[in-house]
């Protein structure tokens, strides 16, 4: 009887053992599986958006951001399915983003007018300062105008006291690299540091062709100087013939 009596007690204690494990909830160890568990969920949550983003800018072709937006989701999400499916493209659309970004900074070089009065008329402009070697801007500027009593003319214009120039001078033109070729030029009988560039049509016509024009000017102050036009971004419907009336 007292032997059945302590079985009893016995089993009685092992159930509260139990209960009070139950109780207890999971181990140390089970939560933290969990909170992985949990923050891999979240993070492969994370990285789905931020690919979604990613498929928007380039269908948006915003290159540019989207290369940055895939390098991002690279060091951020390592691993992930959305870091795996960027890497397989993300070389080639980062080579086409500097690409892109290229050829917005050389549009950016031109400066367009149109229908600009001036001296009794209406003119077009587009004008674009010349490189230095260190890549800033200088401070001559190559203006192609169209006037509506003028006609059309191709000019550099720089700060006075100007050009050496005597009657009609030669000045050497290299494109993109090559050879220089002679196109002659003459000084505005009005006196303003400018140097017209006969043959305006064919210049024209040779720049939209160009990535980069080097001009040898003589200046009456500075001495002879190699100025570098980087013509690439130049865009021929901004600047349109005049209407004509």
């Amino acid at each position: 009887m007292m032997r059945a009596r302590a079985l009893g007690l016995g089993l009685a204690a092992c159930a509260g053992l139990l209960l009070a494990a139950c109780q207890q909830g999971p181990t140390a160890a089970q939560r933290e599986a969990a909170a992985r568990q949990q923050a891999a969920a979240q993070r492969a949550a994370q990285s789905q958006q931020e690919l979604k983003l990613y498929h928007e800018m380039l269908a948006r072709n915003d290159l540019q951001l989207a290369a940055s937006m895939g390098r991002q989701i690279e060091q951020m999400y390592p691993g992930t399915p959305a870091a795996a499916e960027v890497s397989k493209g993300l070389p080639g659309v980062a080579a086409q983003a500097a690409k892109q970004a290229e050829r917005r900074r050389l549009a950016a070089l031109w400066d367009y007018q149109a229908g600009v009065p001036m001296a009794g008329g209406t003119q077009n402009t587009a004008t674009i300062y010349d490189t230095r070697g260190d890549g800033t801007q200088g401070d001559i500027q190559l203006v192609l105008r169209r006037h509506s009593q003028w006609g059309q003319s191709v000019y550099l214009y720089g700060q006075a006291p100007g050009f050496v120039c005597k009657g009609v001078c030669r000045v050497p033109i290299a494109v993109d690299g090559g050879r220089p070729h002679d196109w002659s030029a003459y000084l505005p009988p009005t006196g303003e540091p400018a140097l017209f560039i006969k043959d305006d049509a064919r210049f024209i016509a040779m720049l939209e062709k160009a990535k980069t024009l080097v001009i040898d000017v003589d200046l009456k102050q500075g001495g002879t100087r190699a100025l570098k036009y980087e013509v690439a971004g130049f865009k021929p419907k901004d600047f349109p013939p005049l209407a004509r009336h």
